[in-house]
């Protein structure tokens, strides 16, 4: 089946729910029946905290050592690595994919909705 006997059929079977014949309850639209030029602009979900052992670590020597710098700087060191290896992997990520899970960002398309926009008529 084409995309066009498809498109047919959807238009036969929306006027058969919205005509009264049959004795069937009438669709009664409260939107128009369109599809709109623009998206919702969520932000994408917050992945998983990184280098929490490291900072525990941390916070542990820090309050065995009441809070001296000098006494943990191992510790200190080995969080600050870890932030910037995460820092820099996550970099790598939002540079190589550029939408997630087979979407685009509401701003790619929005983008695309703009220059291509739907048909205002209803059906």
């Amino acid at each position: 089946m084409s995309a066009a006997q498809g498109g047919v059929l959807f238009q036969e079977k929306v006027s058969r729910l919205l005509s009264r014949k049959n004795g069937k309850p009438t669709l009664k639209p409260n939107r128009p029946l369109v599809l709109k030029d623009a998206v919702a602009n969520r932000k994408p979900k917050k992945g998983e905290a990184t280098c929490i052992t490291e900072m525990s670590v941390l916070m542990a020597c820090w309050k065995q050592q009441n809070f001296v710098d000098a006494l943990c700087s191992n510790e200190i060191s080995s969080f600050y690595t870890c932030v910037q290896e995460a820092q820099a992997a996550a970099r790598n990520k939002s540079d190589q994919t550029s939408f997630e899970g087979g979407r685009l960002p509401p701003k790619q398309a929005n983008a695309l909705l703009k220059r291509y926009p739907n048909l205002r008529s209803e059906i």
